[in-house]
């Protein structure tokens, strides 16, 4: 089966046309492609589904083959497939996801999609809907305890759970607290976490360790909730675009009362073939 493997600002997937082919037993798949020394390598698998309410339908599965509801960056991708592969011959894509029907604005240059506005929808902001122990309509600011230490952490939902962190993301030993985080008793269905530093009331700087992929480069979902959390803590202001500054690279985010806005690049890396 053919494969694409593409990435949004390096947070990487191995991406499947499965309009019309179907893939069996993806999440054991996952495990065994994004290995990076026996496998193609990535964060995790994409299949482009049929969908009877949009253009397509996103499938999402992690690096150990937990299915996800949404993925920024990835989504972004799918539509620059859709559009480059003929599936969609303008420059606006609907795609299903777990989350809900994301609608992409594709940026054409040459014939090709290079970059996307996705409009994310509203965030979920109910503690016990993240889903958390924490109780009440806004998790902000809150007290946990995390491997015998103190945080303060705002929840935020863009499909997926998350938990933001401001401290600098360069001295907080995320390869050693990231996965205390993700198994904290607190979140029954595990969570991402961000940790942030805030540069400028427009510029923030941002490392994530996502759930069931470790430290990833880039995360879109991610970068939305830590504007969000930016937000309601008074750092940054709604309606005005704050610049997220990732390892991989920038990503655009704008959020207001009604929705959350993503602009970013999607990139085809190679294409190959493999036996599956």
């Amino acid at each position: 089966m053919k494969f694409y493997k593409m990435h949004g600002i390096g947070n990487d997937y191995i991406y499947f046309d499965c309009m019309k082919e179907e893939i069996k037993n993806p999440e054991r798949l996952s495990i065994k492609l994004s290995d990076r020394h026996f496998g193609i390598g990535g964060d995790g698998i994409i299949l482009i589904c049929p969908s009877d309410v949009a253009d397509c339908k996103m499938r999402m599965f992690n690096a150990d083959g937990s299915e996800g509801k949404m993925c920024g960056n990835a989504v972004r991708c799918v539509g620059k497939l859709m559009h480059d592969l003929n599936y969609v011959n303008k420059s606006v894509c609907t795609v299903e996801t777990l989350s809900g029907i994301k609608t992409l604005a594709l940026n054409i240059e040459d014939g090709k999609a290079v970059s996307a506005r996705v409009d994310m929808g509203a965030p979920m902001l109910d503690g016990e809907k993240i889903p958390s122990v924490f109780k009440g309509e806004k998790i902000v600011n809150a007290p946990l305890e995390v491997d015998g230490r103190n945080y303060r952490v705002t929840l935020v939902s863009m499909g997926n759970p998350h938990c933001v962190v401001f401290e600098d993301p360069d001295e907080t030993g995320l390869e050693q607290i990231g996965v205390k985080f993700e198994n904290h008793p607190a979140f029954p269905d595990r969570i991402n976490t961000e940790f942030v530093k805030v540069l400028a009331p427009d510029k923030i700087k941002m490392r994530v360790w996502e759930r069931g992929s470790g430290e990833t480069l880039a995360c879109g979902t991610g970068a939305c909730a830590a504007v969000v959390a930016s937000c309601l803590n008074g750092f940054c202001k709604k309606g005005e675009e704050v610049t997220v500054c990732l390892k991989g690279g920038e990503l655009k985010i704008v959020y207001n009362d009604k929705t959350v806005t993503m602009t970013g690049p999607a990139e085809l890396v190679f294409t190959g073939e493999i036996e599956i």
